[in-house]
């Protein structure tokens, strides 16, 4: 038998019913009620087994509410959650059955909310953002349908903002280069070729000669002087390699060179 020393007021709806073991039990405020749990009460192991119990799912039940009144969440997540707090597995399948019943939790509402807000908040293309739903454990249908809402407008204007500002990061790269990385970049934050083309041709980006020729004369100098110690005719065949990777006009290299020569004739 255990006895009921004290009866202590705990975070939120929360009580501790402490026994003379020194075993605390957590309660909601309902189950202490409903038990009638008083100080000096004994209480058989049955009782307080039951307790337990019953404290598992109610103390679950209010984390959850409370961790889903900041923001929606997805079945795996409450679960995840849960069992991070060590609630009982039993328990938290009643406790996600009771929430759905709240309509609380909804994973097709979760995967439409969730979509919607990346598209508006992120530059993630749907194919990341399938792949982060996936994560939260949503089944292909939810995710499919959350996708719906992300319409070939919406993917396109997403893109052309996330293709401007990777353009201006690349700035320091040849215009054939800058343009490829922004492709590239495009693909990994999850947009298709479809919609990467459409945004581009809105886009149209133009090259600048002078920006690219500053853009070559830096890119050649480094080479120039990494290859010092070559003989002059090697030295310039390397130069002008390094620079053709770099995806550099041929005209604007030849250009380069014509400048260096002015400048080893001074």
């Amino acid at each position: 038998m255990e006895t009921i020393t004290k009866i202590t007021k705990d975070k939120g709806q929360f009580y501790l019913i402490w026994l003379t073991s020194g075993e605390k039990l957590r309660v909601s405020e309902d189950t202490l009620v409903r038990q009638r749990l008083l100080k000096g009460q004994e209480l058989s192991e049955e009782m307080v087994e039951k307790i337990k119990k019953a404290g598992s799912y109610d103390v679950g039940l209010q984390m959850s509410l409370n961790y889903l009144s900041y923001q929606l969440r997805s079945k795996k997540e409450i679960v995840d959650y849960l069992k991070e707090k060590e609630i009982l597995p039993e328990d938290r399948k009643t406790i996600v059955i009771r929430l759905e019943e709240m309509n609380l939790l909804d994973d097709k509402i979760f995967s439409e909310s969730y979509v919607r807000t990346l598209m508006r908040t992120s530059d993630k293309g749907p194919k990341m953002i399938e792949q982060q739903l996936k994560r939260k454990g949503l089944n292909e249908e939810d995710i499919q349908h959350g996708l719906t809402f992300y319409t070939m407008d919406d993917q396109v204007e997403v893109a052309k903002a996330t293709a401007e500002k990777a353009m201006r990061r690349y700035r320091t790269k040849s215009f054939k280069d800058a343009v490829q990385k922004v492709q590239m970049h495009l693909m990994q934050k999850g947009f298709n070729r479809e919609v990467i083309d459409l945004a581009l041709e809105e886009l149209s980006f133009e090259k600048d000669e002078e920006q690219e020729l500053d853009v070559i004369r830096k890119e050649g100098d480094k080479l120039w002087e990494k290859h010092r110690k070559l003989d002059p005719y090697k030295r310039v065949m390397k130069v002008k390699q390094g620079l053709f990777q770099k995806r550099f006009d041929s005209d604007l290299i030849q250009q380069y060179f014509d400048e260096k020569e002015l400048e080893n004739e001074e």
